[in-house]
């Protein structure tokens, strides 16, 4: 899953919302952090954690307590592990990311199988939230006017909360995504290899050329397949919803 997928059930509660982000974004502005959910749950045990403030919706932006929005990015932080963990032992994450895989094999070569294999990974995960940015593209816009209301300061606060180590990168981060918006660049398949380029940059891998594209197409009809198997309840939820309330 990706950002938009991770976000989506939870726009009621910005800052929880938020930490749906948070593990991706570490992996952008500082790769040597991580969160972890022991720390998390050890974080949430220890803090003024009484029943009022698990029961009482932390999913109500309109609290100003700072407390309660570091424990709602804690839980949006735990909430994008739990969704991770569940995902990947999807079967069908595994056929569909092999299935690309080999589509990425057979356009790069095949002395290339790592990079094949990273490729139908995060392409799988790419590709899911164009589809659902495809069908609710208004939730898109929503998302980043949530962020956009948000304090990146305390959403760096609630993370370094339960870091393996405090950064001060995040906050710096979280701004730049909001402007660069490069969500939307999903929906233009080139648009989108040049997205994919940034992030085998990031890792050092070798980057693709333009003719992959066509590779992007046809990975595209394999996600569009079987992309309900794919995703929780709660995010074809919020997609139809929202569809049936326009």
């Amino acid at each position: 899953m990706n950002y938009f997928a991770h976000a989506l059930p939870y726009f009621s509660d910005p800052y929880f919302m938020a930490g749906t982000a948070a593990p991706d974004w570490l992996s952008v502005a500082d790769r040597k952090v991580r969160v972890r959910k022991r720390l998390i749950d050890s974080y949430l045990a220890d803090s003024d954690n009484n029943a009022a403030i698990k029961n009482a919706s932390l999913r109500n932006h309109e609290q100003d307590n700072p407390e309660q929005q570091y424990q709602a990015v804690a839980r949006g932080a735990r909430q994008h592990l739990e969704d991770d963990d569940w995902f990947h032992r999807l079967p069908s994450f595994a056929e569909v990311s092999l299935q690309l895989a080999h589509e990425f094999r057979v356009a790069i070569g095949p002395d290339d199988g790592f990079r094949a294999g990273f490729l139908g990974h995060i392409v799988t995960e790419m590709l899911l939230d164009r589809l659902l940015i495809q069908q609710a593209p208004q939730l898109l816009d929503r998302y980043y006017e949530i962020l956009s209301g948000l304090d990146a300061e305390k959403i760096q606060r609630g993370v370094n909360q339960v870091a393996t180590n405090p950064t001060e990168r995040l906050a710096m981060l979280v701004p730049r995504f909001i402007d660069e918006k490069f969500l939307y660049d999903y929906l233009e398949l080139p648009k989108m290899l040049v997205r994919l380029n940034q992030v085998l940059k990031r890792v050092k891998l070798p980057l693709l050329p333009d003719h992959i594209v066509d590779t992007l197409e046809a990975s595209n009809q394999i996600v569009e397949a079987r992309h309900q198997e794919m995703l929780p309840a709660l995010v074809l939820q919020a997609v139809q919803s929202d569809d049936s309330d326009s």
